[in-house]
């Protein structure tokens, strides 16, 4: 082949391999998902909390010492006092919780009080906000209220030096209906864009994806 069409269909190509590599980018710069906007960034103001496996105990018997103890939410949610085994405790609120543990003292103790405190917090699954992907620690962070796309970063250490944050999306729950957004991580943790954090709700599940290079 003559060296002016060899230098010609070189330079073609060159073009093609660009015109290419700029589309790649151009995907890559979008998302098919939108941003979260409007009232979908508004903090969940009102928010009982509920009592999950893994949870941590205290239940306080008012003028009776020898009856408080602090007890583990056992994995099938129920726990066991020194007075009763088997007591019901997952998907309680700590208020619903005492009043069961006052019914179940009535038959040893007279006029029980009981109070219960939850000392370590695992929440149940609706409660919890999951992080899955290229997180430095995927986990299950139990939900607070207030709580914010930046909170949950910090608890879950950062990204991974793999991860495509500016990727990322987040499943949310909307009046039984799935909503899947666009989240902007990358801006957020390591460009400092505040505008870029978002309130969360309870339930919420981040994936962070690996980038491909």
């Amino acid at each position: 082949m003559p060296i002016y069409k060899l230098k010609s269909a070189r330079r073609i190509l060159v073009q093609c391999l660009a015109i290419s590599l700029t589309m790649l980018l151009a995907g890559c710069a979008t998302s098919k998902y939108p941003q979260v906007t409007g009232d979908q960034v508004t903090a969940v103001q009102d928010f009982d909390y509920v009592i999950g496996p893994g949870d941590s105990l205290n239940i306080f018997v008012w003028g009776n010492s020898e009856l408080t103890v602090t007890v583990p939410v056992r994995p099938d949610g129920k726990i066991t006092t020194r007075l009763v085994e088997d007591i019901e405790a997952s998907g309680k609120t700590p208020t619903q919780l005492a009043r069961d543990v006052e019914k179940a003292y009535s038959e040893y103790v007279k006029n029980a009080v009981v109070t219960v405190i939850v000392d370590e917090f695992v929440g149940i699954p609706s409660q919890q906000v999951r992080v899955v992907g290229e997180a430095a620690e995927p986990l299950s962070v139990p939900f607070r209220k207030h709580m914010t796309l930046l909170d949950l970063m910090i608890a879950v250490g950062g990204l991974t030096e793999f991860a495509d944050g500016n990727k990322s999306v987040l499943i949310r729950n909307l009046d039984g209906e799935q909503q899947v957004y666009n989240v902007r991580l990358e801006d957020l943790i390591k460009e400092g864009d505040i505008s870029a954090n978002l309130a969360l709700m309870p339930g919420d599940i981040m994936i962070i994806p690996e980038a491909w290079f």
